[in-house]
């Protein structure tokens, strides 16, 4: 596992970059926030439809406009679904095809119901959400910090003790993109690996929740047991 090289060129420019959301709770209310502050569009979406959404744009700028999921999957450059788990059939997956995914969910059998391959541990929440999508590329990111820390605990590349968020996916593009986007956003990244590695920082685990900086970080996804 290894942290991203700050020094590395971002491969992703501010400002040529627009970023759908699909689900706008806190979570992804607070990363359209992120996005819409560091240059980049955003279209926002939930179930509930566009109309419900004005009081977000508002709050966030001009830089951000509300559409349905179907609108903010083509749209957006990226895509970040933020969505309760059980939620995730509904994701459009056409629109998503070969597009960079960040997958936020979590699964909580408390409300999203029992599904026996999460509970034994068979696969993870990500890689159902990548086997619906298909040809998407997904990365697991964002899942296991608050919404009110994301917002508040960003702190610029260098800072002593700079907390660290993790990521894993299956295509390192994908990967280097996400990683931009975390990095300019305020935290350092840790690479878990694969997809099927995302289950290091789920919920349970000792990555889960706390504030830990990169060498944290990595000790407490060795220390995760499934």
């Amino acid at each position: 596992m290894r942290g991203r090289n700050n020094d590395a060129p971002d491969p992703v420019a501010p400002g040529m970059t627009t970023i759908g959301f699909i689900g706008s709770g806190h979570v992804g209310g607070t990363l359209a926030r992120l996005a819409v502050e560091h240059g980049h569009a955003a279209v926002v979406s939930n179930s509930r439809g566009p109309h419900t959404l004005v009081d977000l744009v508002a709050d966030l700028g001009d830089g951000a406009r509300a559409g349905t999921a179907d609108e903010a999957a083509a749209d957006g450059d990226v895509v970040v679904v933020t969505v309760p788990f059980k939620a995730y059939r509904d994701v459009p997956a056409a629109p998503l095809a070969g597009k960079v995914v960040i997958d936020t969910n979590n699964y909580y059998w408390e409300r999203d119901g029992h599904v026996a391959e999460l509970d034994e541990g068979a696969t993870t929440s990500a890689e159902l959400l990548a086997d619906h999508l298909g040809g998407a590329r997904v990365v697991k990111a964002f899942n296991h910090i608050t919404s009110a820390d994301l917002g508040s605990r960003g702190t610029p590349a260098g800072t002593p003790g700079r907390r660290a968020l993790a990521i894993a996916g299956d295509d390192a593009e994908a990967k280097a993109v996400v990683a931009g986007l975390i990095d300019r956003w305020g935290f350092d990244v840790v690479d878990a690996g694969p997809l099927a590695e995302g289950w290091r920082f789920q919920r349970d685990m000792p990555a889960y929740g706390p504030d830990l900086d990169a060498d944290g970080l990595r000790e407490a996804l060795a220390q995760a047991q499934r």
